[in-house]
């Protein structure tokens, strides 16, 4: 079984990340770690430089999991690669971060988190950040 944690690098990111790993340890299971961007935008806050990358391959690598780490920029959405190692993988679980959101955003929510709570095909776990 693989639980996947669809990471980006801010703070809930950080959050679904520390409770993949968290899970993962307690079930025994294999955590993959995706981070996924369409690419083109100069400074997309969702892609993971080089140096957090390699922080988190770190830090798995310190878990003793079965784990590994996934960086897609090939011109698709978060969405559809996530959706895509959902299947793939057969995911059991996948693990994601919500950011606070103002009355406006919670309204038209639109969001990764959103599409992926209403189109994948394993159970969801939606964690929040400490981190205001």
């Amino acid at each position: 079984m693989t639980i996947l944690v669809a990471y980006v690098p801010r703070p809930e990111g950080q959050a679904a990340l520390d409770k993949g790993i968290e899970i993962a340890t307690r079930r025994r299971e294999r955590l993959v770690v995706v981070n996924a961007s369409p690419g083109g935008k100069k400074d997309d806050p969702s892609f993971a430089d080089v140096q957090d990358f390699e922080r988190v391959e770190q830090l798995l690598a310190s878990t003793g999991l079965e784990a590994e780490v996934k960086q897609y920029v090939r011109g698709k959405n978060a969405v559809e690669e996530i959706e895509g190692l959902v299947q793939s993988l057969q995911a059991s679980l996948l693990i994601i971060g919500l950011r606070k959101r103002s009355p406006v955003g919670k309204l038209i929510m639109g969001s990764v988190a959103q599409e992926l709570l209403l189109s994948v095909s394993c159970p969801v776990l939606a964690v929040k950040s400490t981190l205001a």
